[in-house]
């Protein structure tokens, strides 16, 4: 079993803005393989279901992003799964062009908050991230009113292509390994 986690803020006011990708690229997964996200448990809004033959649990956490291991940490201890080799983790990535995508086995937070809480809920750097490039913020501009801000006009092309694209990449790090799926994404 694996449970794909991606990251966002629960409120409607953050639907669709750089930070919430995470709970975009879970929407487009559950959409994808018919997955009715309709269970609030472990501080998240999940869903059960299928792909290609594995069973899958996804996940918005509902804790805030700051707080995202909160959830992860409960998901990962109801399912009794190994967080590094059954967690994929979705969250956007200030240093990535809009659109690319960034597969890692594990890794440091780098800065970002929502994995930063994760590490210290589980308690390690070992699990699967897919991350998705939302550009890097304008100069003058403050970090979180970029994160919460939508995407321009011109980049939602790239976006809906990074979308479909990580359904693919979640697929291939469940059918074929992480290696396999860093070779074919990064």
């Amino acid at each position: 079993m694996f449970i794909i986690a991606g990251l966002g803020n629960p409120e409607r006011k953050y639907d669709g803005t750089r930070h919430n990708i995470g709970f975009s690229a879970i929407t487009t997964i559950a959409d994808e393989y018919n997955i009715s996200m309709d269970m609030k448990k472990h501080k998240a809004l999940c869903g059960k279901g299928v792909i290609d033959g594995q069973k899958v649990i996804l996940a918005q956490p509902l804790t805030y992003m700051n707080l995202s291991g909160e959830s992860i940490r409960e998901l990962v201890d109801y399912y009794k799964i190994a967080p590094e080799s059954e967690l994929i983790v979705i969250y956007d990535d200030i240093n990535l062009a809009p659109g690319k995508l960034r597969i890692r086995a594990k890794g440091s937070a780098g800065g970002h908050n929502g994995i930063k809480n994760i590490i210290a809920h589980l308690g390690t750097e070992k699990f699967y991230r897919v991350r998705i490039g939302v550009g890097e913020k304008p100069k003058g501009w403050d970090l979180a009113d970029y994160v919460l801000g939508r995407f321009a006009r011109e980049e939602e092309p790239e976006i809906r292509e990074a979308l479909h694209n990580t359904v693919e990449a979640c697929r291939v790090i469940m059918d074929d390994g992480i290696m396999t799926a860093m070779n074919k994404f990064n």
